[in-house]
């Protein structure tokens, strides 16, 4: 991972209570925020984040597809991510770039208005603790202190659980709804919905296989003082998800 240029990772340990790095012996990481696209991208397209992006084949794959953008993947596990550094680094895709941490940690690494959108593909629906869910009020909060406001989050996720509760969440806390469906894939086909079918990760495919439907949700993150979160009974999910790690064995 230390060798890829496109890849950014700090310690945790290397920061302090205020955010502050406490060393500075590798200043590369410091110094991106506010300054990505000036110091990594050389140009001055929009950011777009891929949350939880696994080994990164979503990430690399909008960046083919959307030259005029540039996109960073976020996950904490190097060992995953490292199939998309490499791939990118293969193909010269000067568009892409990884950060290694936790997602939580992110308001420490992107200054306000820095991204323009956020894609969250098949993340963990964490039914037992509503915090650690990446749709919860409790990351709008963090995601405000870098999305644009007015800026774009994507949700795809097999979950009828976690689009359930990220609609309700949507809907107290008044954001504006761009496209919202529980079957992607048998849907009419309409422009807001493009480009969510316009890629399949391997982890997708797998659920299209077993035949459950996609559910695809996009809302607009306005800025606010204050948020709320849902408080009704959802149904949990009677199946287990695949893992990421399943995901990686039966790529190989």
């Amino acid at each position: 991972m230390e060798a890829f240029t496109n890849v950014f990772q700090c310690a945790i340990g290397r920061l302090n209570a205020d955010g502050k790095f406490e060393s500075h012996e590798d200043t590369s990481v410091e110094q991106m925020r506010g300054h990505w696209c000036e110091s990594f991208f050389h140009n001055t397209h929009p950011i777009v984040l891929e949350l939880g992006c696994g080994r990164g084949e979503y990430t690399v794959g909008l960046a083919a597809q959307h030259p005029d953008k540039n996109f960073i993947g976020v996950d904490i596990k190097g060992a995953r991510m490292w199939a998309g550094a490499k791939q990118a680094t293969d193909n010269n895709m000067t568009n892409v770039a990884f950060l290694r941490t936790n997602i939580e940690m992110l308001p420490r690494f992107f200054a306000p208005d820095e991204i323009s959108e956020i894609w969250i593909t098949f993340p963990d629906p964490q039914m037992k603790k509503a915090t650690k869910r990446l749709t919860s009020s409790f990351f709008m909060q963090r995601y405000q202190q870098f999305l644009c406001d007015g800026g774009l989050i994507h949700l795809k996720t097999d979950s009828p659980f976690l689009s359930t509760y990220t609609r309700e969440m949507v809907r107290i806390n008044g954001y504006e709804v761009i496209a919202d469906t529980n079957d992607l894939y048998h849907t009419t086909p309409l422009p807001e919905l493009a480009e969510a079918t316009a890629l399949q990760t391997h982890y997708e495919q797998q659920w299209l296989e077993r035949g459950m439907t996609i559910k695809y949700i996009t809302w607009r993150l306005a800025h606010r003082s204050q948020w709320e979160e849902p408080t009704i009974e959802i149904e949990k999910d009677t199946y287990r998800s695949y893992g990421r790690n399943y995901v990686s064995t039966t790529n190989h």
